[in-house]
């Protein structure tokens, strides 16, 4: 639900890979990363076929599952802004192949003509926001030393998808830069390498309704979770997700009547006071209201472009205390 592109990246080239392993073996060629054919011959659309369909199946099958899992950065930041950063780290992986095929010729003398074909460049890029903007929560230890994290089986499954080929690793270097450079917004990449609005809305209309999902129920099965720890953390976010709700609901209701913005202060300040023993319910005196939150310019131009405006990004930003995951959440909760 609410990942549409993430859905066709996990369908399409899975079944074209299936479909040339098995039925059309001879036209694998045309979807061989070759980049002696594309420096020689300048046959620069493999660089378009090769660097989109795996012929490996494992690789296909590893790309798949690691798709499926960074589907959260589509929820969280919009089909958009995805699918611009998917489009800015193909482009910046192939440059850097090319760069590290040529360094590696120069200083170790290895002539590499071909490498790994499949959507890897930007699968490798998506670890860098995974790693930087995903919280890494404690589910076990083994052997009580060694942690198991939410975050443990997606490395694994980079590492599996690192070591299923030869060259395969410098597809990886080169998609962790391009991660690197879009997400650091080094050289305002993310403005120039972007996919345009027009652009998105031409898809919008045509692949979405194709490729969308209906929104899952909101009951949770009894025991859903691997253990008790898991079930009940499960239980407090549902119930923390219905309280909110019902606040929500509650303000608009007043808003109809009074006219005017989201009281959010009113809203949030379970959300700022959590964890202050001392909060008490009345309302603070004038002099005990801290100063406002100063808000990152940043932060509000990416809820911007998710669609809300800029009057609610910046009171959901104030809110949660610059907190981009809590503010983005209950936006797109609400």
């Amino acid at each position: 639900d609410k990942a549409p592109l993430s859905k066709s990246l996990l369908l399409v080239p899975s079944a074209i890979s299936i479909l040339l392993t098995l039925l059309f073996q001879h036209y694998q060629k045309f979807f061989a990363y070759n980049l002696q054919a594309v420096k020689e011959d300048f046959q620069i659309w493999r660089l378009v076929c090769g660097r989109t369909i795996c012929l490996d199946l494992k690789d296909t099958f590893c790309s798949s599952l690691l798709i499926y899992n960074f589907r959260i950065f589509e929820r969280r930041y919009g089909s958009r802004k995805f699918s611009s950063f998917l489009l800015g780290a193909w482009m910046l992986s192939a440059l850097f192949d090319l760069l590290l095929v040529e360094i590696t010729q120069y200083m170790f003398g290895i002539t590499i003509n071909s490498l790994p074909s499949g959507f890897l460049g930007p699968v490798f890029a998506l670890f860098v926001p995974f790693y930087s903007s995903i919280p890494r929560v404690q589910v076990t230890q083994v052997l009580g030393h060694f942690s198991i994290t939410n975050k443990s089986l997606v490395y694994i499954l980079g590492l599996q998808l690192l070591t299923s080929g030869s060259y395969i690793w410098i597809l990886a270097l080169s998609g962790l830069l391009s991660g690197i450079c879009y997400n650091s917004s080094i050289l305002k990449v993310h403005q120039i390498l972007c996919v345009p609005r027009w652009v998105a809305k031409i898809f919008s209309w045509t692949l979405e309704p194709v490729f969308s999902s209906a929104e899952p129920t909101n009951e949770v099965r009894v025991g859903m979770g691997a253990t008790v720890d898991i079930q009940r953390q499960q239980r407090m976010e549902l119930l923390d997700r219905q309280i909110m709700m019902s606040q929500v609901a509650q303000m608009r209701r007043q808003r109809q009547q009074q006219g005017g913005m989201i009281n959010w202060n009113r809203l949030f300040p379970p959300l700022r006071h959590r964890h202050n023993a001392n909060y008490q319910d009345h309302h603070p005196s004038e002099q005990g209201i801290p100063p406002p939150t100063e808000v990152s310019e940043e932060q509000v131009a990416r809820l911007m472009e998710m669609g809300f405006s800029r009057g609610d990004a910046l009171e959901a930003l104030r809110a949660s205390n610059n907190d981009l995951n809590v503010a983005t959440n209950f936006l797109l909760q609400h």
